[in-house]
C-alpha cells in the first residue's frame, strides 16, 4: 500500500518531467533540421558563387527522376479518385438547391488551393520521403558517413543537398499534376455521368478560380517539398542502432512529415486568410 499511494502520489511529477523530456526532445530535433537545412542552404550558395565547388547534377537528376518521377503514376492515382469523388459527393446537394454547376467552382477552388499540393505531399511522403531516410540510415549503420568524412568528403554536400534539391522540384511540379489530374477527372464525370456542360464547367471554374489561387498551391508544394526532403534527411542521419533504428527512423519521416504538412498547411491558410487572399 505504500508503494502505491507514493506512486499515485509521484503520478504528476512522472508526467511533468515525461512532457518536458519529449517537448527537449522535439526542440532539439527541430534546432538540428533547421542547422541540416541552413547547412544545405550555404552549400548551394558557394556552389552557386564558386566555380570549383559543384554539386553534381548527375545526383541531383538521379535524385528528381527516383522522387518525382516514379511518384506521378501515384499521385496522379490518387488525384483522379479525389476528383471523382469530390465531384460525385458534392453534386446530390448542390441539385437540390438547383446549382449543380456549382460543381465547378468549389472543386476549382479546394484542388487548387489545397487538394493539389496536399494529396502529392502525402504520397510523396510516403513514396520518397521514407525510403530517403532508408537509405540515409542504411549509409550510417554501414559506416559509410564516416567513410566519406575520412575522404574529407561532406555528407550534407553530397548527400543531403541533391535529396533537398529533388524534393523541392518534384513536389512543386506534382502539385501542377495533380492539379491537372484532379480537375480533368472532375470535369469527366461532370460530363458524362452529371450532365454539366463541358463549357458551364470551365466557365464556372475559370470564373470562380483565380491566378492567385493556382500560385498560393505551387507555393504550397515548394514548402511541403522543402519539409519533407529536411525530415528525411534529417531522421536518416539520426539513426541509432541496426535494422530497428532504420525502421524507427522511417516511420519517425512519415509521421512527422505528414503532422508537419498539416500545420504548414494551416499557417499558410491563415496568412493567406489574413492578407485576404481567400
Amino acid at each position: 500500500m505504500p508503494r502505491i499511494a507514493a506512486r499515485i502520489a509521484n503520478a504528476p511529477l512522472r508526467a511533468v518531467t515525461e512532457t518536458g523530456r519529449r517537448l527537449i526532445a522535439l526542440l532539439d530535433h527541430i534546432g538540428d533540421a533547421i542547422f541540416l537545412f541552413l547547412d544545405a542552404i550555404r552549400w548551394i550558395c558557394r556552389a552557386c558563387t564558386r566555380r570549383r565547388i559543384r554539386l553534381g547534377r548527375s545526383a541531383i537528376v538521379n535524385q528528381i527522376i527516383r522522387v518525382g518521377v516514379r511518384s506521378i503514376f501515384i499521385v496522379s492515382l490518387v488525384s483522379a479518385a479525389v476528383g471523382l469523388i469530390l465531384a460525385l459527393q458534392l453534386a446530390p446537394p448542390l441539385d437540390e438547391f438547383g446549382r449543380k454547376d456549382l460543381v465547378a467552382n468549389i472543386i476549382g477552388v479546394a484542388v487548387f488551393r489545397e487538394l493539389g499540393p496536399l494529396i502529392g505531399a502525402i504520397v510523396l511522403t510516403g513514396f520518397a520521403g521514407a525510403s530517403i531516410t532508408a537509405e540515409i540510415g542504411t549509409m550510417v549503420v554501414a559506416e559509410e558517413i564516416e567513410a566519406l568524412e575520412a575522404h574529407a568528403l561532406n555528407p550534407v554536400r553530397f548527400l543531403v543537398v541533391p535529396r533537398l534539391f529533388a524534393s523541392i522540384l518534384s513536389m512543386t511540379a506534382l502539385a501542377v499534376i495533380a492539379d491537372v489530374v484532379a480537375v480533368g477527372a472532375a470535369i469527366a464525370i461532370s460530363v458524362t455521368v452529371l450532365d454539366i456542360p463541358y463549357a458551364t464547367f470551365m466557365d464556372n471554374m475559370l470564373e470562380q478560380v483565380k491566378l492567385v489561387d493556382f500560385l498560393t498551391g505551387v507555393t504550397k508544394g515548394a514548402v511541403f517539398g522543402l519539409l519533407i526532403g529536411t525530415i528525411a534527411c534529417i531522421n536518416g542521419l539520426r539513426v541509432v542502432g541496426g535494422a530497428a533504428g532504420v525502421g524507427i527512423a522511417t516511420t519517425r519521416t512519415v509521421v512527422q512529415s505528414v503532422v508537419s504538412i498539416i500545420i504548414a498547411d494551416l499557417v499558410f491558410t491563415a496568412i493567406f486568410y489574413a492578407l485576404g487572399l481567400v
